[in-house]
């Protein structure tokens, strides 16, 4: 088990784009990332990351890399280490067990709603980001996928136009872990799943309210299932 969690990933490290804009926003892009790492797997639970060696990986400076721990670390996702660095926060079974049953309380019925009521041409504007999860997956680039992921789902809420409920279904999916990923890579069989988004979207267009909860249905499904799996 401490090879599977120490190995790198099959594809070249990921990196960082480089970003114009204020040092905040770089902060929050490398937060991003680090996230969708964290979710992805590819920083495991109770494994101690100290912040240049994060660097080096991302190809980026340590500041950045250790600002942006401790925000992960004011949301409870990584425990700080003194003199080491930082640890990530382990997750039970029953929490992610927990934390799927509430996205699909609140995700299945609100993106089933829009149906009725989203406009065509908003949900048209998603299918780029939708096209970029299928990439990703084909690339087997996992920060991306997930980043995208969480974009595409949570641009798909804010259409409800609750702004609370984003932000609980974004903490969620922050505290989520998809370790199974890697293995449906390295399978050829993530782009499948990613292409779920695009069923979704054109379930959506076609004002079909039954079709979009069954692929939602069936897409929450994978987080304790296909994409939970070591």
């Amino acid at each position: 088990m401490a090879a599977q969690r120490n190995r790198a990933p099959s594809a070249a490290p990921a990196a960082l784009p480089s970003l114009g804009g204020t040092r905040s926003s770089y902060r929050e892009r490398v937060a991003d990332a680090l996230r969708a790492a964290l979710i992805a797997g590819e920083l495991r639970a109770g494994e101690v990351y100290s912040a240049p060696t994060l660097a080096v990986r991302f190809g980026v400076s340590a500041t950045p890399v250790r600002e942006a721990m401790l925000d992960l670390a004011k949301e409870g996702l990584v425990d700080t280490v003194p003199n080491k660095g930082f640890r990530v926060t382990a997750v039970s079974e029953k929490q992610l067990d927990e934390y799927k049953h509430i996205r699909a309380l609140i995700e299945i019925p609100t993106t089933a709603e829009l149906a009725t009521s989203a406009d065509p041409a908003v949900l048209e504007a998603l299918r780029p980001v939708a096209q970029e999860i299928v990439s990703a997956a084909a690339d087997g680039d996992l920060i991306a996928y997930v980043e995208a992921d969480i974009r595409f789902h949570l641009g798909l809420l804010r259409l409800s136009g609750n702004d609370h409920l984003v932000e609980v279904v974004g903490d969620l999916r922050k505290r989520s872990r998809l370790y199974g990923l890697q293995a449906l890579v390295d399978a050829g069989r993530l782009e499948a799943s990613a292409e779920e988004h695009l069923e979704i979207l054109d379930a959506l267009l076609a004002r079909d309210q039954d079709a979009v909860r069954a692929v939602m249905t069936r897409h929450l499904g994978h987080v304790r299932g296909l994409w939970a799996a070591e």
